[in-house]
């Protein structure tokens, strides 16, 4: 039976790690804080774009996760505001030269 014991032993902690894994909020965070960052760099038109779309990638592959949800759903809009913003920057920028 100590066979068949380590086999259920390893795929229960394997189970648990992977939930461990989903429920944790890091991901949503990070998102978030992406997010943040890209909105007040946005009117530097590069860096609100680069951090824009990593936001949204981070808050996209947070989507899933049913703990990050909202924070992914938060980024998500951060991050395509973000983008927005620094298209108008870039615009008002090319229109003034």
């Amino acid at each position: 039976m100590s066979p068949d014991n380590s086999v259920t032993d390893r795929l229960l902690s394997e189970a648990r790690r992977k939930t461990a894994r989903q429920e944790s909020s890091t991901v949503g965070k990070v998102a978030v804080a992406l997010g943040a960052l890209a909105l007040l760099g946005s009117p530097i038109s590069i860096v609100g774009w680069v951090l824009g779309l990593a936001a949204v990638g981070t808050g996209i592959s947070a989507v899933n996760r049913p703990a990050t949800a909202q924070l992914a759903k938060i980024a998500i809009t951060l991050g395509v505001l973000a983008i927005l913003v620094g298209v108008f920057f870039f615009t008002l920028n090319i229109a003034r030269s």
